[in-house]
Order: C-alpha cells, then sequence, then structure tokens
C-alpha cells in the first residue's frame, strides 16, 4: 500500500516538475518582461520630455558657444550669454523629478583640459573684467566684505555639469539619461544654479555700462530749467 502512495506522489511530482512548473516560470518570465515594459515607458516619458528636451536644446546652444573656435568681441560674448544664461536657469528649474535609481551611473565627459580650456578661453576674452565682487559664495560666512570672484571659473562650472549631462543624450545613452538628468538637476538646485545668478550681475553691468555713460553725458548736457 505505502509503495503504491509512494509511486502515485512521485508521478504527480513528475507531472508538477514537466508540466505545471515550466508554465508557471513562463508566467513569472512574462510579468518580469511586462514590469520591465511598464518601468521604460515610465523612463521614456520622464527622458524625453517636453521640458528636458527644451532643456537639452537651450544646454547644446550654451556649450556652443564655449566651444566655438572663433573669439568673440567681449560685448558680443557678453550680450550672447546674458541672453543664453537666463534661459538655461528657467529651463533648468522646470526639468522634471526624477526618482533615485540606482542604475548605471553616467561618464563623465568633461575631463580637467576641457575645463581649463573652457576657464581660459573665458578669462581671455573678460580680460581685467574678469574678476568682481560677490557676496553668494560660501566664504562670505567667514568675511564681512565682498570676496573676488571670476566669471570665468563660474562659467566653466556650469559648462562642466551641463557638458557631462547632454554628451549622454548627444551619444543616445539611454540607460544613463534618467540618471544624468537626475545628477544635473540636482547640482542646479545646490551649486550651478546660484552661480549663474551670481554671473549675471556683472555680464549686465559691463554689457551696461557704455549706456550708463551716455545718459551721463545725455543729463550733463541738459540745460537748466528757467
Amino acid at each position: 500500500m505505502f509503495a503504491i502512495i509512494f509511486n502515485t506522489l512521485t508521478i504527480v511530482l513528475v507531472i508538477f516538475i514537466i508540466i505545471i512548473a515550466p508554465f508557471n516560470y513562463i508566467i513569472f518570465i512574462e510579468n518580469i518582461m511586462y514590469f520591465c515594459h511598464m518601468e521604460q515607458i515610465e523612463n521614456d516619458k520622464i527622458i524625453y520630455d517636453k521640458n528636458v528636451i527644451d532643456f537639452v536644446t537651450v544646454s547644446v546652444e550654451f556649450c556652443a558657444i564655449l566651444e566655438g573656435e572663433e573669439k568673440l568681441p567681449r560685448m558680443e560674448w557678453i550680450d550672447r550669454m546674458l541672453k543664453i544664461l537666463p534661459l538655461l536657469y528657467l529651463k533648468a528649474s522646470l526639468l522634471p523629478e526624477t526618482e533615485n535609481s540606482f542604475g548605471t551611473i553616467p561618464e563623465i565627459f568633461v575631463k580637467e583640459e576641457d575645463y581649463s580650456r573652457v576657464e581660459l578661453r573665458v578669462s581671455d576674452i573678460m580680460g581685467e573684467e574678469d574678476i568682481y565682487l560677490d557676496v553668494f559664495i560660501e566664504d562670505m560666512k567667514y568675511s564681512d566684505r565682498p570676496i573676488s570672484a571670476f566669471i570665468s571659473e563660474n562659467i566653466a562650472d556650469i559648462y562642466q555639469d551641463i557638458r557631462n549631462f547632454i554628451s549622454v543624450y548627444q551619444f543616445e545613452l539611454t540607460n544613463q539619461m534618467e540618471n544624468a538628468l537626475g545628477i544635473c538637476s540636482n547640482n542646479f538646485k545646490s551649486y550651478w544654479g546660484q552661480k549663474l545668478l551670481n554671473v549675471l550681475r556683472p555680464l549686465h553691468a559691463l554689457l551696461n555700462k557704455e549706456y550708463d555713460m551716455a545718459d551721463e553725458s545725455f543729463l550733463n548736457q541738459e540745460e537748466p530749467w528757467d
């Protein structure tokens, strides 16, 4: 009797292994594939969001100005910066939130020599006007006076984050895009967003200096009222 029961259980187990287990395994695989597919759809919604594409577009233009072979006259370069930087800030502020992910770490494209090249290029364009006094920097907590800062250094800092980000998109590294977006967005909030705002003030003052001088000259030429 015991042998009959044992044989019956063995047959049932074999049937389960041969027929039912593979079926459950297939369902399990299908569920994983469906989950991955849905996750990819959600990921695509973020990395190809309209606000992200707008940010990429402005970022490409910003990098093109800094990487161009032609050396622009100082006032023309300042004028371009004053047009592109506010756009860059606006588009960065509209980026969608990303989930913290432990996926592929984005590649670092900007090397030390790339950073230095941009910094030196901007410094060469700005000349003696590269340095300005700033109060919105970390070292101000230890000082009661404005601290010297450099337009070229701030621009290079912004460039480093922006170039690393858009390179992931330009090389179509899809598996790195969401993480790259999250890193760039977080750095905007905690780091380069403030640097961008800091550098707008001296650039604005430099571009409009000639207009201020013209206004003063005009006022000095006015005849006093009778």
